[in-house]
C-alpha cells in the first residue's frame, strides 16, 4: 500500500481505459455505463447499487429500519443540520446518538460533509477543487491512479463501466489530492475511502471530505513509509491484551505483527472487510467519533474470532490464523450484531492516546524519530469543530429544507412562532401571496403558490453551487 507501483493485495486483472486527454485534463466523454453494458438489464441491484460480489446485500445481515422511523430521524436530522453549530455545541451527545441509530441513507452525504467539517473548508476554498480539476496532475500519480480505478468496488453500477462517470470522478477526486498535497501524493487505499464518498455526494464535496480524513481523522496513514498505521497497528495490539487476552496470547505466540492483518481494515476504514450495511454504520460513527471507532471494530472482530481457547484450537499456526482473520465469520459482521459490540465496548480517546505515547516512546527508543510529521490526530467531530470554529455563514445551507413528518396529527397546530415566522407577504400584481420564510422550503405543503414566488431564497436555490444530488 505504499505509494509506489506496488501493490497489495487488492489486484484484479485487466487494464484501465485512459481518463485523460492528451494534455492530462480528465475527459467527461468516457463512455456512458448504460452505453458501456457493464451491467446487464436482467442483473438484480441491491438498495446499495451493488449488482454482486462480496459487498451485495443479503438481507438477513442488514437491519430494515421503518419508514416511519425513518421519516422521524430524517426531520431530527433536518432540524440539526439547519442550527449545527449549536447543537454540537450544546448536545453532541444527541448527535453521537443520532450517528450510532444509523444516518438516514437520503441524508447521509449531508451529514458526512458537517461531521468532517468539510462543508466548512470548502465554503474557506471556493474555487479550489475547480482549478485542481482542470489541471493535469503529476505524470506519474496519474498513472497509478488510472490503473486502480477499475479495482474499486467494480460490481457496484457507479463504478461498473470502464471510463464511466463514476470512474471519472473517481479519477477527478484522486487527483486533485494529489495536487493539493503533492508532498504526500497518492496512496492506494485512498481510491476506495473516495469512492464509498462518491456513492454519497459530489466529487467536489467527495473531495474535501477526503481531505478531512487524511489530515484531521488519520493524519500520516497515507504518506510515504505508512508509520501512522504502524504505530496504530501496535496500539490496536496493546490494547487487546486488555480487551482479550486469550487473542492476544495467540497473536503474541504465532508472532503475527499488527500491520499484516489490521492495514486494510484501518486504511481503508473496513470498506473492504465488512457487508456493506455494516460499513455504513461504522463510517457514521467513526466520522462522528473518530478513529476509536477503528479500533473498536478491530478489536471486536479478534475477540471474536480469537477470543476463546476453543477457537485459537483451530488455527494453530501463522498462516492458518492469516487466513481466519481474512475470511471473518458473517454472524461477526452483521449490522445488528457488530453496531451493539461497538457501542459496548470500552476504549476511549484518552486511552488510544496514552497508548500513542507509549509505543511513540518505543519507536523512538528502537528506531529513532518518525520520517514523517503528521500533524495531531482530531478525534470526531467535536474535536474539528473545536479546533476550527466555523462561522454561521459556512454552516448555512443552500436551500434550507424542513420536512414535516407525515406521523405528525394533521390536526395539530403548528407552534405559533412557525406559523408567525411563515406568513411572509408579498404583492404581486395586486394580489396578495403567502410566502414561506426566506431559504425555506416545507416539502409538506406542495401549494400552488410556489409556482408564482419569486423570493430571494428560491433564486438562490436554483443558482447555488450546492446540488442536492444526494438529498
Amino acid at each position: 500500500m505504499a505509494k509506489t507501483e506496488q501493490r497489495n493485495g487488492l489486484e484484479l486483472q485487466g487494464n484501465t481505459q485512459k481518463l485523460t486527454d492528451s494534455n492530462g485534463k480528465s475527459s467527461s466523454n468516457g463512455p456512458d455505463p448504460e452505453v458501456n453494458g457493464s451491467i446487464p438489464e436482467q442483473t438484480q441491484v441491491d438498495k446499495y447499487g451493488f449488482t454482486g460480489g462480496a459487498q451485495q446485500s443479503a438481507g438477513e445481515l442488514a437491519e430494515e429500519v421503518p419508514i416511519a422511523v425513518l421519516r422521524q430521524r430524517e426531520a431530527k436530522w433536518l432540524e440539526m443540520l439547519n442550527s449545527w453549530d449549536k447543537w454540537m455545541a450544546k448536545k453532541h451527545n444527541k448527535v453521537k446518538e443520532r450517528c450510532q441509530k444509523g444516518i438516514p441513507p437520503s441524508l447521509r452525504g449531508r451529514a458526512w460533509l458537517y461531521l468532517t467539517g468539510a462543508k466548512v473548508k470548502r465554503e474557506q476554498n471556493k474555487g479550489r477543487f475547480e482549478e485542481l480539476d482542470i489541471q493535469p496532475g503529476d505524470p506519474k500519480w496519474v498513472d497509478v491512479i488510472e490503473r486502480d480505478l477499475h479495482r474499486q468496488f467494480p460490481f457496484h453500477e457507479m463504478f461498473a463501466a470502464r471510463g464511466g462517470h463514476g470512474q471519472q470522478d473517481l479519477f477527478r477526486v484522486l487527483k486533485a489530492y494529489t495536487l493539493h498535497r503533492p508532498e504526500e501524493g497518492y496512496c492506494q487505499a485512498q481510491a476506495p475511502v473516495a469512492a464509498v464518498l462518491l456513492m454519497h455526494m459530489p466529487a467536489e464535496d467527495a473531495f474535501w471530505v477526503l481531505v478531512q480524513i487524511c489530515e484531521k481523522y488519520l493524519p500520516g496513514y497515507y504518506s510515504t513509509g505508512l508509520e501512522a498505521i504502524q504505530l496504530d497497528g501496535e496500539i490496536l495490539y496493546a490494547l487487546l491484551r486488555r480487551v482479550s487476552p486469550v487473542a492476544h496470547r495467540h497473536l503474541k505466540k504465532h508472532k503475527l505483527e499488527p500491520i499484516l492483518y489490521m492495514t486494510e481494515w484501518f486504511m481503508c476504514a473496513f470498506s473492504r472487510t465488512l457487508p456493506w450495511s455494516s460499513v455504513l454504520r461504522v463510517w457514521d460513527m467513526f466520522l462522528c467519533e473518530g478513529v476509536k471507532i477503528l479500533f473498536r471494530v478491530g478489536l471486536v472482530l479478534l475477540k471474536c474470532m480469537l477470543g476463546t481457547q476453543e477457537k485459537v484450537k483451530s488455527c494453530q499456526g501463522l498462516y492458518e490464523t492469516m487466513e481466519l482473520l481474512k475470511k471473518i465469520q458473517p454472524q461477526y459482521t452483521r449490522e445488528g450484531f457488530l453496531v451493539l459490540e461497538i457501542i459496548d465496548l470500552s476504549v476511549s480517546e484518552k486511552d488510544i492516546e496514552k497508548e500513542h505515547q507509549a509505543q511513540l516512546r518505543r519507536w523512538k527508543e528502537s528506531r529513532g524519530d518518525l520520517s514523517c510529521k503528521s500533524p495531531p490526530r482530531m478525534h470526531g467531530a467535536k474535536a474539528i469543530m473545536a479546533a476550527e470554529p466555523p462561522s454561521r455563514q459556512e454552516l448555512r445551507q443552500r436551500p434550507t429544507i424542513i420536512v414535516q413528518s407525515p406521523l405528525a396529527s394533521k390536526t395539530e397546530a403548528p407552534p405559533e412562532d412557525e406559523v408567525k415566522g411563515s406568513k411572509k407577504a408579498a404583492k404581486e400584481n395586486g394580489h396578495t401571496t403567502i410566502l414561506p420564510p426566506d431559504g425555506i422550503i416545507n416539502l409538506g405543503d406542495p401549494s400552488p403558490t410556489f409556482q408564482h414566488t419569486t423570493t430571494q431564497g428560491s433564486k438562490e436555490s436554483l443558482s447555488s453551487a450546492e446540488h442536492d444530488t444526494y438529498l
